[in-house]
């Protein structure tokens, strides 16, 4: 037996790179303080709570905001994604909207227009809407039955 294990080669282990710890490497945080956004200030409820909404932005135009002075800092939303969430069956439901035509649309059809596409940029979180807002970009869509909230 003893001669068996003579032939066993000992494998070489580079131990620095085992011993190297997270203090050693650069360490980032995932997301910092200001980039933070609660989940609840993104989503809103349908009026018997059945429902969630998310609305994030896909598109806005580089258009400059009229009375910026007066309104602040301001951008118009072109195309949203609106993710609708069944919560007694858990479905999950996914729609883009390009909201200039569906503006078009009402407004051809209906003679008005009830959407409000400027959003100010402090209601924009990572990208989402909060949801305070949510009805104010998908308003026309519910006019012209395209979603139903």
């Amino acid at each position: 037996m003893s001669e068996e294990n003579n032939d066993i080669e000992p494998i070489e282990i580079n131990s620095a790179s085992l011993l190297e710890t997270a203090s050693d490497a650069e360490v980032k945080p995932r997301i910092n303080f200001e980039e933070f956004t609660d989940e609840g200030t993104l989503i809103s409820y349908d009026a018997f709570g059945k429902k969630q909404m998310k609305i994030k932005i896909l598109e806005v135009s580089d258009e400059v905001a009229p009375s910026r002075w007066k309104l602040g800092d301001r951008v118009k939303v072109m195309k949203i994604l609106v993710t609708i969430r069944h919560l007694s069956t858990q479905q999950v439901e996914e729609g883009e909207f390009d909201i200039e035509s569906i503006e078009r649309e009402l407004a051809e059809r209906s003679h008005y227009t009830s959407t409000n596409r400027w959003i100010p940029v402090d209601y924009i979180k990572n990208g989402y809407v909060l949801r305070s807002h949510h009805t104010r970009l998908i308003s026309d869509a519910a006019a012209l039955d395209y979603i139903v909230f």
